[in-house]
């Protein structure tokens, strides 16, 4: 068997296995399920969408756009659960509002209002409360955005682990182009707005398991007017997604499928802090798994793709903005990472992940 013969094997033997109807095999909840990888892919289906299907839900966006009257409207929800609540470069009240903007403004929007419920614990202090809620406002105020309604939850000592923010999010769709991962081609372009895996690991050393002291701090940012940029200055933008749970594999790959496309990407390209790569190595994870919380994986079109980086470059959070990797034909559905000594792997989505509760 000729090596091309083993590789078709290959391909065939994943495409079967994606093709499969969803089924969660577990019998119960897993931390897995909830790290953005193959094992919360299969629980959304299998589940919730199940449950719930409808054309919109259908498309599996961070936002579903709505189409009311003359106006198209992006709206969000999501949830934070990060521990430590508090951590170099920010807060669990960052989190929650620079997460639920940055859903909006990747789906073409510009955030307006948003949500906020909290579900906090007996005995939570109320000066972390505060310390919380005034992130929240300072990073609402940063992002142009108001919270206009919520809801306040206790439970008892032991049942909540400190406190949990619930958001949720609505913005206006100003322009008439449609993004998502149907509109990518092959011969795009894939670029990232900047260094990736700071946040996972930033999260990671705060916890104090390794030892380490770094002067490593969050990426947490509201990226609406990087996304607005971009918009401005590539007409040829197809999609754009902030690389959150998963990191930019996961999103890299979420295109791949739903495009039917390849992803072919340059290791050597990709922008990676050596403080991030080297705490990476010592837990034996891949940059490309760890979670950003203020950097988005766009694909624009291929000749484009020049002037987008010059406008991302142009704004200080996407100074180290850079072209990837690019669309291609096939293997389709699949993402292929060009390594540094030469070789090409698959880079295919976790089924878990690494790094629980970073987010």
């Amino acid at each position: 068997m000729t090596t091309s013969d083993r590789e078709r094997q290959v391909l065939n033997r994943i495409e079967r296995t994606r093709r499969r109807r969803p089924k969660v095999r577990e019998e119960r909840i897993t931390l897995a399920h909830g790290a953005g990888g193959k094992a919360t892919q299969t629980l959304v289906e299998a589940v919730f969408l199940e449950a719930f299907r409808n054309p919109v839900l259908e498309q599996l966006d961070d936002s579903a756009v709505l189409e009311i009257g003359p106006s198209r409207l992006a709206l969000t929800t999501d949830s934070f659960v990060v521990t430590p609540l508090f951590f170099p470069g920010g807060d669990i009240g960052h989190l929650a509002i620079n997460g639920t903007v940055n859903d909006l403004a990747v789906s073409g929007a510009r955030p307006l209002y948003l949500t906020a419920g909290f579900i906090i614990e007996e005995g939570f202090p109320v000066a972390d409360l505060i310390r919380i809620a005034t992130s929240m406002r300072e990073a609402a105020d940063a992002a142009d955005v108001h919270v206009v309604t919520g809801d306040t939850k206790v439970v008892q000592r032991g049942k909540g682990d400190g406190c949990y923010v619930t958001t949720a999010g609505v913005g206006v769709i100003e322009h008439d182009r449609r993004l998502g991962p149907s509109e990518v081609r092959p011969g795009d372009a894939v670029i990232v707005s900047g260094p990736i895996g700071d946040h996972g690991i930033t999260i990671m050393l705060a916890r104090g398991d390794l030892g380490i002291e770094s002067d490593l701090v969050s990426d947490t940012a509201s990226l609406h007017e990087l996304a607005a940029a971009l918009l401005d200055a590539a007409p040829g933008v197809r999609m754009m997604r902030d690389a959150t749970r998963g990191g930019v594999a996961t999103v890299l790959n979420e295109v791949a499928r739903a495009a039917e496309v390849a992803v072919v990407v340059e290791e050597d390209a990709i922008p990676v802090r050596p403080e991030v790569r080297g705490a990476a190595e010592l837990l034996g994870i891949d940059p490309l798994y760890v979670a950003c919380e203020g950097r988005f994986v766009a694909v624009v079109d291929g000749a484009e793709s020049d002037r987008a980086v010059e406008a991302l470059r142009r704004h200080p959070l996407g100074a180290r903005a850079a072209v990837i990797g690019r669309v291609g034909e096939a293997p389709a559905g699949l993402v292929l990472l060009k390594t540094a000594f030469g070789g090409t792997r698959i880079c295919d989505v976790l089924v878990g992940d690494p790094l629980p509760r970073i987010c």
